[in-house]
């Protein structure tokens, strides 16, 4: 490959795309409007659950249990209820998620020591919230459990009896549990995926439309120095796309960063070389740029956002689909973006994922001068 030619490519596709307003505003407003309402919207964290309270004991042990919830962060009491009607029209009116529904003697039994079932009626619809808020007051119950045994135990005697079993918890890597900083992670590599992806699978369908690939043809270019020359203006703006983001992530979204940065630029820039190679052979395989841009954006952001555990885990899915996953590079991408940011690895833990990522990039690149060579003949 000679660079003057290369470079002749690329000035020829940096002038079209300053010239074609659309093409900088789907190659930089658009990530940046994504990263930002992905980021803010997007949440898995569940808080201020709406609550609703059906205290039938009216007693200080049952607004003690009471407390417990709307004092915590993850209930927020919305009013109290008289019978399981008004518990059903709040929950139709989305005014309540839960129900805590306390019985009559609820004190009563607590002194005398006999068990007691209290309630809790949750809206199913969102099934997920659901399982979360149950989650959220059978932790609350328990504690509010072990401190009426515990009472009642030093009552009893003095010499307090210690549990056969104690759970430490400790989390590690994302002690808080903030889903936002495993969301950015992968949102970062779902969309340069997608855009790096749709923004050259215009390129070579582009020529082929307009007539000038002929002229292009006939010239002494040979197929990779066409192809690598109109990925350069792409790079450049897919870089900068990439380096907001790496810095929306760190400084507005707040997201640690424990890895090493120099690996994570070098890998972000092998990840935004694979997409752009996977754009440029679907914009040689498509015969239009509409064709190609939907091809595009059905075999980049489908798989990506689904089948790369960004959202949901790969091990949770079916065995066919976790095959397929192997050959979606967003899966490997997210995987070091996580490991980086939120693990601190290195090198020595990701090097199966970044050499997946090589030799598909390569891959493609191959395949696409392949096919270009076979178009021109």
């Amino acid at each position: 490959m000679r660079i003057q030619r290369i470079r002749a490519v690329a000035r020829k596709e940096f002038i079209h795309v300053f010239r074609d307003i659309r093409s900088l505003i789907m190659g930089i407003a658009i990530p940046m409007m994504l990263l930002f309402l992905f980021g803010y919207a997007l949440t898995l964290d569940v808080d201020n659950v709406p609550l609703m309270v059906w205290d039938q004991s009216g007693t200080p042990a049952s607004r003690d249990l009471v407390s417990r919830f709307s004092g915590s962060r993850y209930f927020s009491l919305t009013g109290y209820a008289t019978d399981y009607r008004e518990i059903e029209r709040a929950i139709d009116r989305r005014d309540a998620l839960m129900a805590i529904v306390i019985p009559r003697g609820f004190a009563e039994n607590l002194r005398a020591g006999r068990p007691v079932r209290v309630q809790a009626v949750v809206d199913g619809s969102d099934s997920n919230t659901a399982t979360t808020a149950l989650g959220y007051a059978e932790f609350i119950t328990a504690g509010y459990s072990s401190g009426i045994a515990l009472e009642q135990s030093r009552r009893a005697t003095t010499d307090l009896p210690r549990p056969p079993l104690s759970l430490e918890p400790r989390v590690w890597f994302n002690a808080d549990l903030v889903s936002r900083n495993a969301i950015v992670p992968g949102l970062i590599a779902v969309i340069m995926m997608v855009i790096a992806a749709l923004l050259t699978s215009l390129t070579v369908a582009r020529e082929w439309e307009t007539g000038t690939m002929e002229q292009l043809i006939s010239t002494p270019l040979t197929g990779a120095e066409l192809i690598v020359g109109k990925l350069v203006p792409y790079f450049c703006i897919g870089l900068f796309d990439l380096v907001v983001s790496l810095l929306a992530g760190r400084f507005i979204f707040q997201v640690p960063m424990r890895g090493e940065r120099p690996l994570l630029l070098a890998t972000a820039i092998l990840f935004l070389l694979v997409a752009l190679a996977l754009g440029v052979f679907i914009s040689i395989v498509g015969k239009s740029q509409f064709a190609a841009s939907q091809f595009a954006m059905v075999a980049t952001l489908l798989p990506a956002f689904l089948l790369s555990g960004f959202v949901f885990p790969i091990a949770n899915m079916p065995l066919p689909l976790q095959a397929i996953t192997h050959a979606i590079p967003a899966r490997y991408f997210v995987t070091i973006l996580r490991g980086l940011y939120l693990k601190g690895v290195g090198l020595t833990v990701l090097a199966g994922d970044i050499l997946f990522l090589a030799v598909f990039g390569a891959l493609v690149f191959a395949l696409a001068v392949l096919k270009f060579r076979k178009r021109i003949g």
